[in-house]
């Protein structure tokens, strides 16, 4: 591979590679038994790479198109793919965000989850004590010190919010506030009984109807989960369903 790109830097001209499954390289095969292509770009577009990794870190969604004949890159909006003859099409999408509220082992166990397998996170709790859990492993924390959603904290459409109280009074404002930011999942644990309680309550703060209907209660894939751990992946389970089903 090497020696391929030291020759595209010397031409200066793109090339692409055939590895495995009808390559002219026979030492090298694929386990699966396919077949790779690998495409060298000499001296890529430096400025289209620096507006990708900055629309990457600011949860813009955009689509890199490269003309696999001349190397040129370009960044657009459209959603739309084009055919296979037109060059090389990747959409980067932000990557699923989890803002975790809530109280005790639940949200504890949630955090430490969605932590440790790399997603952006952050958990809010009133609680010092989940607090310290959570910054036990190494979790981003925030304390809450009031009934609201911060007004600084940033919902996008690849957001999931999680809320794990047993003291349901905090929940209200929180979802009122989710639900209308556009996050691609808003959930909250919690008996039938709890979520019609909630339900209710949401009403009287005048969330519509369809508004309503997108509150995931009670949570996660697993009915009845009975300890901390089963209902984090049950939870978990669910956001990563509902993002699978969500167009992009």
């Amino acid at each position: 591979m090497t020696h391929h790109a030291m020759s595209v830097l010397r031409s200066g001209n793109t090339r692409t590679l055939c590895y495995g499954a009808g390559s002219p390289f026979v030492d090298l095969r694929l386990p699966c038994g396919g077949g790779l292509e690998i495409t060298l770009i000499p001296r890529p577009e430096a400025t289209v790479l620096q507006t990708l990794l900055k629309r990457n870190h600011d949860r813009i969604p955009c689509n890199l198109r490269i003309d696999l004949l001349s190397g040129e890159m370009a960044l657009t909006s459209d959603r739309a793919a084009p055919g296979p003859e037109k060059g090389f099409y990747l959409r980067l999408l932000p990557e699923l965000r989890f803002l975790v509220f809530g109280k005790g082992p639940e949200a504890s166990a949630f955090a430490a989850l969605v932590h440790s397998l790399g997603y952006p996170s952050l958990l809010l709790s009133p609680d010092t004590e989940t607090l310290e859990n959570g910054k036990a492993i190494g979790a981003p924390i925030r304390h809450l010190t009031r009934r609201a959603f911060p007004d600084d904290l940033q919902v996008d459409n690849w957001t999931a919010i999680v809320l794990f109280f047993h003291d349901h009074d905090w929940e209200p404002p929180i979802l009122l506030h989710a639900l209308r930011a556009g996050a691609l999942y808003v959930g909250a644990q919690g008996s039938r009984r709890a979520q019609a309680t909630r339900q209710t309550a949401l009403k009287e703060l005048g969330v519509d109807e369809a508004e309503i209907t997108r509150l995931h209660g009670p949570v996660g894939l697993v009915p009845s989960a009975k300890d901390a751990r089963t209902l984090a992946v049950s939870v978990l389970a669910e956001v990563l369903k509902v993002a699978m089903e969500t167009p992009s």
